[in-house]
């Protein structure tokens, strides 16, 4: 078992306190956006040895999966993760292009595809994937604007995921004037004051043109749903899903990528091409994750993704003997509630607070945490990790939505 030392990422939308709080430290007034655990170079973690600190790539290679710790006081950019062929090809494209990895106009940063899973940690808000497209028009049918009205005649026209896309590619490549996009809010405004708000649809984007007034997302986030997970439930977003976090504190499994494309909401690069050809290369699977239980402390979601399987373990004075986590090739192991202590099979013991981490392989053997506290294990699923139950959401295949 080795400890870890992580870093963290200031973005314009983070919480200036939540992963301060959540670390034990104080915040210094600027936002904290991200915690990452792995090995990826543009956050990578490092790990106590005899040595010193080293970086964790040089003591396990290159960590096919990231952990992190994601904290939204604003909401995130409107974006799309890419396949593992559109993420190949990007990387190789901007690499024999020269540009620096950490350049501003970067888009692919590692050539690995982005499958990820969010567990709450809070109370977790979230734009993800299209609505169906009866609901588009009930929610466009209630506004006025040359820009609205226009896509709603092209999706009449052609209704259907194809004809979505079609009407996000027109938004992206031709946005309203600003002047537009504000009357629109003014109308969502006044609808929720009346109280109508079909799915959320006129709150989202009046809370939206708060923090990015005149952006062209504010009518992109009509069209797309908006679920809230509360404190220990979990979504399965696959590659092509497009998506945009609105608020709260999560943690998030996920393939050790670093590919965005951003169609707005933000001060980054926007890549509305590489967007919608992500979107247009299919529809991908959007899915509440159902945990298993191999025993009654620890929960396993597992989305069925070859990257990663989550853990999540309760540990307290009724197991004095403690409880065994997950032994895997690769594991992060996280106290994300209370104080425990980890113990190898070698008897080596580690403390953990809320925040702490270590990293773990099958040479550690068997695992046990004592103490009273929560823990996440990011790890590599074998043959034996069960599959979790997923159920799709709207979007996607017929199902029960997230409320």
């Amino acid at each position: 078992m080795r400890r870890l030392h992580n870093t963290t990422q200031g973005y314009d939308w983070g919480s200036t306190s939540d992963i301060p709080r959540f670390l034990g430290r104080s915040g210094s007034g600027e936002p904290v956006a991200e915690l990452w655990v792995g090995t990826h170079p543009l956050g990578p973690s490092q790990v106590e040895t005899d040595e010193g600190l080293r970086p964790l790539s040089e003591v396990a290679g290159e960590i096919p999966f990231m952990l992190k710790i994601l904290a939204a006081e604003q909401p995130l950019s409107i974006q799309v993760h890419p396949n593992a062929d559109e993420a190949r090809t990007g990387f190789e494209r901007e690499e024999a292009a020269g540009i620096p990895l950490d350049a501003p106009e970067r888009i692919f940063k590692d050539p690995h595809h982005k499958p990820e899973m969010v567990y709450a940690l809070s109370t977790f808000d979230t734009l993800v994937g299209f609505r169906p497209t009866a609901e588009i028009l009930r929610v466009s049918a209630q506004l006025d604007s040359p820009t609205i009205n226009a896509a709603s005649a092209t999706l009449r026209a052609r209704p259907g995921y194809k004809g979505i896309v079609r009407v996000l590619e027109n938004l992206l490549l031709a946005p309203p004037p600003a002047e537009e996009i504000a009357q629109v809010v003014v109308q969502c405004k006044a609808l929720v004051h009346d109280g109508v708000d079909i799915k959320r649809a006129y709150s989202t984007a009046a809370m939206i043109a708060r923090h990015h007034p005149a952006d062209v997302g504010i009518v992109v986030s009509l069209m797309l749903n908006r679920f809230t997970l509360q404190p220990g439930e979990a979504m399965f977003l696959g590659t092509g899903v497009i998506h945009a976090h609105l608020s709260g504190l999560c943690l998030e499994a996920m393939a050790n990528s670093d590919n965005v494309m951003r169609a707005g909401l933000t001060r980054k690069r926007l890549d509305p091409d590489g967007l919608i050809e992500c979107l247009e290369a299919g529809m991908s699977r959007i899915a509440r994750v159902e945990p298993e239980f191999p025993s009654f402390s620890t929960e396993v979601y597992s989305p069925a993704v070859d990257e990663f399987a989550l853990a999540v373990t309760q540990v307290s004075p009724a197991d004095p003997d403690g409880v065994a986590l997950i032994t895997a090739e690769h594991s992060f192991v996280m106290c994300i509630g209370g104080a425990v202590q980890v113990i190898d099979e070698h008897g080596e013991k580690v403390p953990l607070s809320r925040g702490e981490s270590l990293y773990t392989t099958t040479e550690d053997g068997s695992l046990t945490a004592v103490g009273t506290g929560e823990i996440a294990q990011i790890y590599l699923p074998g043959p034996h990790t069960p599959d979790s139950r997923m159920e799709d959401l709207v979007g996607t295949r017929p199902g029960r939505a997230l409320q």
